[in-house]
């Protein structure tokens, strides 16, 4: 029994371990892959501050620190929560079935019931969202935070040693409502279950663990200082707000008339779990039938829980979860997205160990009537929950592989919702930048006609359109854009950016001065213009954007980068220099802020720094052609002419066309009167870059240099 838990382990890592060749997909790629906040660990103040999951942003700065974008790290971790709270959930069961209430009926099989529960929901394909898209580890650290505060309230009331497992319990429920404000609800489901399981009154439970819960309802304060009650109560809280009363794109009644629809599916997906959806798009329900038929489904059963608590308090502890937990999501507080797979995480546990000890209960009342002896339906038992396990597991590893890239995961997103409207965008989108243009202008053109107020496709429309070389159609499409909605300013800045990856430059300058026409403050725009401004030498006028963007959004990676390169360009070195250092403060691993940075100091004649910064950049970057450059130029000035030679050879092995680096090798293979070879590295120089003038001054004294030689 001892090996059971180890059962479990390997359920979940069979059933995920195709996960591993996942994608960022969706909402990964803003929150993780272009988040700057997540760049480094320390201070973890600058991690934390200002966000309302700061234990799971966290994590995703340790991920960033271990093995930066590599995705590969990011699932083992996810999966890695994910088993660890599938081991709680089966020391949480097993110590339920034995308490004294339970232990005649259920103790002798407690470990199986146990193993069979754990497995099932490890492997169970609902769990994927939480799971395999990366963002949604949100969910599964609640999850394990929240199992944990039960297990160690569990082992409290039986320990000697209590004051410890109670502490551990108020920890455990700390982090939890660091990472997703669905732990509100933990103090309130342990105090049922201390109740259910452990006290015989709620007057002994607050008597002998009134510390307990004092502890646990003060971790609330979290959700106060992280700013989630003001975000999720205040209706002026934030006027693009997606969550709680200032979203306005759906009342509370109306969220609340739509709930019992979406736990009706939610239910149906824990018994059969196909079709999986990332994105449904649910509508909103509007018609009688959508109402009422659900509505008094879910009344009823919620009817049936609280009859439990009364009755069955060991069942209506079951129904008391499922409800509880899902109640901040699935209630009347407004959320953009009605469903979410990933919010029946541990909802989901209270459905299947009522189908384990469910399904031991039929089979012992059969075996009754049949005669059948206890080992016969013990192996019965036991197959039929292999066979389930399998399937569910087999299912998983279906589900897995639609996360295998963006394109894969929308294709899927719009066959199963094909009027969803983000599906098409985001299709579009994504084929856009894997270059299937004309697929992608077909997808995008298909959504518009779907829902002609499509925004978001609108825009995605323009660059697909852009980057086909479509300049006239992007045009026009802007123009229907604006026309549907005239504060896109998005549309124009979409149409800028796009004509300045074509080098239309004056063209791009007119479509951002446009949106920052309609929006001053529109960080994108700014951003765009300064690159456009830069691109015409208009280094000062750069400055200024960048800086506008930055002022609004100072964490910019991609701005203060910029920014340092059109500082040095306007040869004001110390401002550059500031900027450089900013760049790699926030993102520590920001090899082109190095290799710039030492540019700099090569500028300012401090070789030693500069050195310095470039090492910094090949150890982020080995393959990085700027920063053996940029190296071998600073041995040069202090005078270590082989060391510089082999960085150059370095470069231009990384990247063949780099001219500038086959130059500087040419010039230093002179200085060491080899003359054979620099005549070698000019004509590298001059077959990549014809019109190099100092190559072809160098190359005829190098050949002069040879013929007197001879």
């Amino acid at each position: 029994r001892s090996l059971l838990p180890v059962l479990v382990v390997v359920a979940g890592f069979v059933a995920y371990y195709n996960s591993f060749f996942g994608a960022f997909v969706f909402d990964d790629q803003k929150d993780i892959v272009q988040e700057p906040r997540i760049r480094h660990v320390w201070p973890i103040s600058d991690v934390v501050s200002g966000v309302r999951r700061p234990v799971a942003d966290l994590s995703l700065a340790v991920n960033y620190a271990l093995g930066g974008l590599d995705v590969w790290g990011y699932h083992a971790f996810n999966l890695g929560v994910h088993i660890l709270a599938a081991l709680t959930l089966f020391g949480v069961v097993r110590r339920t079935l034995s308490c004294e209430r339970l232990r005649d009926r259920y103790g002798s099989g407690a470990p199986w019931f146990a193993l069979a529960a754990a497995v099932l929901w490890v492997v169970h394909p609902l769990q994927t969202q939480s799971v395999t898209y990366v963002i949604q580890r949100s969910e599964s650290l609640m999850g394990l935070f929240y199992l944990l505060t039960l297990y160690c309230v569990i082992r409290g009331a039986d320990s000697p040693h209590g004051k410890g497992w109670y502490t551990g319990a108020i920890a455990a429920c700390a982090l939890g409502m660091g990472s997703k404000a669905v732990m509100v609800t933990v103090p309130v489901v342990v105090l049922i279950y201390d109740r259910v399981f452990i006290a015989k009154s709620f007057g002994e439970v607050l008597r002998r663990r009134w510390g307990l819960y004092v502890g646990l309802g003060a971790t609330w304060t979290i959700l106060v200082m992280v700013g989630v009650v003001t975000g999720v109560l205040d209706p002026t809280s934030s006027p693009t707000g997606k969550v709680g009363f200032a979203f306005k794109g759906i009342t509370p009644l109306e969220y609340a008339l739509t709930q019992p629809g979406v736990i009706l599916h939610y239910l149906r997906l824990s018994v059969w779990p196909d079709p999986l959806c990332l994105d449904y798009d649910w509508p909103v329900a509007q018609s009688v039938a959508a109402i009422a038929v659900p509505g008094i489904v879910i009344l009823g059963l919620c009817a049936v829980a609280v009859w439990g608590l009364l009755r069955k308090p060991s069942l209506g502890f079951l129904g008391a979860w499922f409800f509880i937990i899902l109640a901040p999501t699935s209630s009347f507080i407004p959320i953009k997205d009605p469903l979410f797979e990933h919010r029946m995480y541990l909802s989901l546990a209270a459905i299947i160990v009522l189908a384990v000890v469910g399904g031991y209960e039929v089979l012992s009342r059969l075996g009754r009537r049949s005669g059948w002896l206890d080992p016969l339906r013990r192996r019965l038992s036991a197959g039929l929950s292999v066979l389930l396990a399998v399937a569910l597991c087999l299912g998983t590893i279906r589900r897995n592989w639609d996360y295998r890239s963006d394109v894969a995961m929308w294709r899927d997103v719009l066959a199963k919702r094909p009027t969803n409207p983000r599906a098409h965008a985001g299709l579009g989108n994504v084929l856009c930048t894997a270059g299937e243009f004309d697929e992608a202008i077909d997808v995008l053109r298909t959504g518009i006609r779907i829902n002609p107020k499509n925004i978001k496709a609108h825009n995605n429309l323009i660059l697909a359109l852009a980057k086909a070389g479509r300049i006239d159609e992007a045009k026009a499409a802007t123009d229907r854009a604006v026309k549907i909605d005239p504060t896109n300013a998005d549309a124009w800045n979409v149409l800028g950016a796009a004509l300045g990856e074509l080098g239309r430059i004056d063209e791009a300058i007119e479509a951002f001065d446009a949106a920052l026409r309609i929006r001053p403050d529109f960080v994108g725009a700014h951003f765009g213009m300064g690159k456009a401004l830069a691109d015409r030498r208009r280094f000062d006028g750069a400055i200024e954007h960048y800086r506008e963007a930055l002022k609004h959004r100072p964490r910019y990676v991609g701005a203060r980068l910029n920014l340092g390169a059109a500082l040095l360009a306007a040869n004001r070195m110390e401002e550059a220099i500031e900027a450089f250092r900013e760049v790699v403060r926030i993102d520590p691993r920001h090899g082109d802020a190095y290799a710039n940075l030492g540019t700099v100091l090569l500028k300012q004649d401090k070789p030693d720094e500069a050195i310095e910064a470039f090492r910094r950049a090949l150890q982020i970057d080995p393959t990085s052609a700027s920063a053996q450059n940029g190296m071998g130029i600073a041995l040069i000035q202090q005078g270590k002419v082989d060391a510089a030679i082999a960085a150059f050879r370095r470069a231009v092995q990384v990247k063949p066309d780099f001219a500038f680096a086959f130059f500087n090798l040419g010039r230093a293979l002179s200085m060491q009167g080899r003359t054979d070879e620099a005549i070698e590295a000019y004509r590298q120089t001059l077959k990549v870059a014809p019109n190099h003038a100092g190559a072809r001054q160098g190359l005829e004294a190098a050949l002069a240099a040879r013929r007197r030689s001879d």
